[in-house]
């Protein structure tokens, strides 16, 4: 049982543990602490998406959907390893949850796999007790685990354990936690703690042999607004120097997508016209030989 980190010190703790930290918006703020309490924290859960391509999932998993609002996890790990920070406190993700299993994660004190007994999926509210990490996979079996990404969740639970002092048997699956849920799906937790466990032997900052650490920095993405306004670089105003609206050098975001569609679509009739009037002399021109051949004859 534990005071849940702050999101300085979750931040800090990945990229100790070597992950590459993407920060969404205002994360840090980003929960559901008005629909009831997180912590103290118990443990951490590995969910799958069910998605493919990572800014819609990133999306999915601030924002949630209609019937499950966001943010729907802590974090999101997408298929290169990168985690995306998109909320902080309480999270939609783990729902109602077996007791039996809390309480072998407070104990730490079970083997193999965790079986949630049926019926009871909504017998402990699982998101006032759990970290929640969603991973990017279609969850179907199929879809791979690209090593960058399983290694990531490796380590983002491995610093997680590292920050409470807890062992990898804190770490668990949400089919280990609902007798409802099947995620995630494509490796088995048992494997994951043992390799969680292999990690914690080691100092935070350890390769695994033949591993590769992220080598990107740390990014912040912030939600921009179409009334955002945005640089638009020195060469425009020296384009056109005397148009006033350039003057400050800054437009807005919505100004900027609606010039760029309107100028794209003026360059692709632009370039329709030039084709034909290329078509109708090529036309031209092949008649033109046609009659220097025929007086050649």
């Amino acid at each position: 049982m534990a005071t849940p980190l702050s999101p300085d010190r979750m931040v800090a703790a990945l990229k100790a543990e070597g992950v590459r930290v993407v920060q969404v918006g205002n994360w840090r703020t980003h929960n559901r602490n008005s629909r009831g309490a997180w912590g103290p924290v118990n443990g951490s859960i590995v969910h799958h998406t069910v998605t493919r391509g990572t800014a819609s999932t990133v999306a999915l998993v601030r924002n949630g959907h209609s019937t499950l609002p966001g943010p729907l996890c802590h974090g999101m790990i997408a298929k290169d390893g990168t985690v995306h920070m998109v909320g902080w406190g309480r999270t939609n993700h783990a729902g109602g949850g077996d007791p039996k299993v809390l309480q072998h994660v407070i104990n730490e004190d079970y083997t193999g796999q965790l079986h949630p007994t049926r019926g009871n999926s909504n017998g402990v509210d699982g998101n006032a007790h759990y970290y929640g990490w969603e991973c990017e996979n279609l969850g179907n079996g199929q879809d791979p685990w690209p090593a960058a990404q399983y290694d990531a969740i490796v380590r983002v639970q491995a610093a997680l354990c590292r920050a409470h002092g807890w062992s990898a048997k804190s770490v668990i699956g949400h089919l280990e936690w609902s007798s409802d849920k099947v995620d995630p799906r494509g490796f088995a937790m048992t494997t994951l703690r043992a390799d969680v466990a292999e990690r914690l032997k080691h100092p935070a900052g350890w390769n695994p042999s033949g591993s590769t650490t992220p080598t990107t920095p740390d990014t912040q993405e912030d939600d921009m607004q179409l009334n955002d306004q945005v640089g638009i670089g020195d060469w425009m105003p020296r384009r056109w120097p005397d148009d006033k609206g350039l003057k400050d050098k800054k437009i807005s975001v919505e100004t900027a997508l609606g010039s760029a569609y309107g100028h794209s679509r003026v360059a692709h009739e632009g370039v329709d016209a030039l084709r034909k009037e290329v078509a109708a002399v090529t036309a031209q021109l092949a008649e033109v030989l046609a009659l220097l051949k025929q007086g050649r004859a």
